[in-house]
């Protein structure tokens, strides 16, 4: 689970975890390790947890001090925080928004995504919400604390949505339960918009959507909603967001990311064809 009080990249956190990897490996403790930087034990606590960025000459006296001799190895690591303090220099347009609040980091690595499979349980998915759905949804939450923050919460989920368009779209694959498009959020009127937009941008190329029925019973991904996030750099493993009512989990293993990708794809399995899915959000909106 990543702390809302610390900046860290999926990058961030993959160089921290091998670097954590090869301490324990090589059987010393953090206060040895610690030694070896001339620093505080925090320090490298927030380098494990990848909440900083890295220096190389801390990262080349670490991995000497481990007794590791693999010089490409050790180049990929170097090379790996490279990429994370150049992700880290990047400014992102939601840091105009600081009610984008534990969206932020999510919505930074949607950004530099090349694919989001994900799946929806009781919501449509945030990529392919309308404003007014968006806004009835933030309304309803109440995760706010004045009514003036409703509008640049929808605002942040509109804009999000630019990464589905231009040269270099994201690849969405949306799978969505029925009871989702049937929930009535915002009134008919909201819904049918919100069930019409969702048609549309099935046309889309690079979104694929599907709609797992009532009728489909049990499934793997019965347990709650998440969404898989993958990247272009080969460094960087694929990553796993959940939201639940009072935290955000994150797995970042890739033992446990491969778990949910075959959650997702049996999930798929089980759902209806894109075709079909469009054909059943036409007959609910028509019921609407």
């Amino acid at each position: 689970m990543t702390k809302s009080n610390q900046t860290s990249t999926v990058l961030g956190r993959k160089l921290g975890a091998e670097l954590l990897r090869l301490r324990v490996a090589a059987g010393f403790k953090q206060q040895e390790a610690t030694d070896v930087l001339s620093a505080t034990p925090t320090k490298l606590v927030k380098i494990e947890r990848g909440w900083v960025p890295v220096r190389d000459p801390d990262i080349k006296a670490l991995y000497e001090f481990y007794g590791c001799t693999d010089r490409d190895a050790l180049q990929a690591l170097l090379r790996l925080a490279r990429l994370d303090r150049e992700r880290r220099k990047a400014k992102g347009w939601w840091q105009q928004y600081p009610r984008a609040g534990g969206m932020a980091e999510y919505i930074s690595m949607e950004d530099v995504a090349t694919r989001v499979r994900t799946w929806e349980l009781s919501l449509v998915p945030g990529l392919l919400q309308t404003a007014e759905y968006s806004r009835a949804l933030a309304v309803g939450e109440g995760s706010w604390d004045n009514p003036d923050e409703i509008e640049p919460l929808v605002e942040v989920r509109q804009m999000r949505q630019q990464r589905l368009h231009g040269a270099q779209p994201l690849n969405l694959y949306a799978i969505v339960w029925e009871g989702a498009l049937r929930q009535q959020i915002g009134g008919r009127t909201a819904m049918r918009e919100q069930l019409s937009h969702l048609i549309d941008m099935a046309q889309l190329p690079n979104i694929n959507m599907q709609v797992l029925p009532y009728r489909a019973g049990s499934h793997a991904c019965i347990g709650g909603a998440f969404s898989i996030i993958s990247f272009a750099e080969s460094e960087a493993m694929d990553v796993v967001h959940s939201d639940t009512i009072g935290s955000t989990v994150w797995v970042e293993s890739e033992e446990d990311s491969a778990l949910y990708r075959l959650a997702f794809a049996s999930t798929a399995r089980a759902s209806l064809a894109q075709h079909d899915s469009i054909a059943l959000i036409g007959s609910i909106r028509k019921e609407m």
